[in-house]
């Protein structure tokens, strides 16, 4: 069996503003793209289908068309929920999409029982684990414990809940006699790697749990970190189709193409995915920026630039999408330093009237003093003030 394990699709996130859908369906589409190249049976995504538990409707439209692509490409796809999804929502009408080959695993009391697909060399186990929030995710374990292989979760945290989860999962793969396994996973395995786009899913104590969790399946895919990364052989993450922070420029995004043979896992290759639109940082002086020749490759990426001029550059994002319309990002950073200088407040005010600290606010924002007209102004202004204060 050829399974593909993508994960994290965040479908209507926007990146420092700007709308994604068109690249989230450009590169969705190539997944689908893949899975007919590819021959896959299979397509996994363990959690954070879309970025927010209400999505809107352009969002679900994407999302829906990317599912139908790749079920026109001949594959059968499991889906859970992560932190940034409604179970509820993603879960609604999950007996009725299962008959198309689309399997919403949604409900933590029915985690412990799989969906169950053939190949040539007999059935595979999909067990799909929701989200768990520890303390809901306890109450709901507790609440059904009567099923074979549970027990009452008493201890708190991600740890004491996915390990019941598990608990569940192996005590019903006992009962299977040699069918092969596959988990979905929506959580933050010790020794990964994050990135700054990641919410985080700590709830009232550590969000780590270790990857030892997840012993006797024979593959996990896993969701919620960012980076596509191998933890174990059989334990990874595919990270996200499309970088959704900076930290993630370098980071080549790609899906897992996993094999199962008649004993079990017999391989893992990775598949690059495209890039609709790349992401860059770059620094300097706004001049610079401006007109040198070298920065022509940047002008079609999301740009993060930091400016280094001594005094800030008015309008500078303005005329920085003048020559790069995807600069999304801007800081000030100047070579002298002054903007990064520590200020306590106490020490800025000590023995100063309000004409010198209008001047020195000046001063701090853009890194100059303020010219004699513009002091001349500040006066002005102070003045109407005071005489306004007088007046009332």
């Amino acid at each position: 069996m050829r399974i593909l394990h993508t994960s994290d699709w965040h479908v209507g996130r926007t990146f420092h503003g700007r709308d994604l859908l068109g690249d989230q369906d450009a590169v969705l589409a190539s997944i689908a793209d893949l899975v007919a190249d590819e021959r896959v049976d299979v397509v996994v995504l363990p959690g954070d289908l879309y970025d927010r538990a209400v999505p809107s409707g352009e969002a679900v439209e994407t999302c829906v068309r990317a599912l139908s692509r790749i079920r026109e490409a001949g594959a059968q796809i499991v889906i859970t929920p992560g932190n940034h999804d409604s179970a509820a929502r993603v879960g609604a009408f999950a007996d009725f999409a299962a008959a198309g080959g689309l399997h919403l695993r949604t409900r933590i009391s029915r985690l412990h029982q799989p969906v169950v697909l053939t190949d040539q060399h007999g059935p595979v186990a999909f067990y799909g684990i929701p989200y768990l929030e520890p303390d809901p995710a306890r109450h709901a374990l507790n609440a059904c414990a009567d099923v074979p292989g549970a027990a009452q979760v008493t201890q708190r945290g991600h740890e004491a809940v996915l390990t019941e989860a598990m608990n569940r999962v192996r005590a019903d793969l006992a009962e299977r006699a040699g069918c092969r396994s596959v988990v979905l996973a929506h959580a933050f395995v010790s020794g990964a790697d994050r990135s700054d786009s990641e919410r985080t899913i700590a709830v009232g104590g550590v969000e780590h749990v270790p990857a030892d969790v997840f012993h006797g399946v024979d593959y996990t895919a896993l969701g919620h970190l960012h980076g596509p990364q191998e933890l174990k052989p059989h334990l990874r993450y595919s990270g996200s189709p499309l970088a959704y922070s900076f930290s993630e420029a370098a980071q080549r995004k790609s899906v897992w193409l996993v094999e199962l043979d008649a004993n079990g896992l017999a391989g893992v290759e990775r598949r690059e995915l495209p890039v609709p639109r790349p992401l860059a940082t770059v620094s300097g002086q706004l001049e610079e920026l401006l007109t040198e020749p070298r920065y022509g490759e940047l002008e079609d990426h999301y740009l993060s630039i930091t400016l280094t001029d001594d005094v800030r550059p008015l309008e500078a994002m303005r005329r920085l999408q003048q020559r790069f319309p995807h600069a999304v990002h801007l800081e000030w950073q100047p070579a002298n330093g002054r903007a990064t200088a520590p200020l306590r407040y106490a020490e800025v005010v000590r023995s100063k009237n309000d004409h010198e600290l209008a001047a020195n606010f000046v001063a701090d924002c853009r890194g100059s003093e303020p010219t004699e007209s513009e002091r001349t102004l500040l006066d002005r202004a102070l003045r109407a003030v005071t005489t306004a204060e007088v007046a009332g």
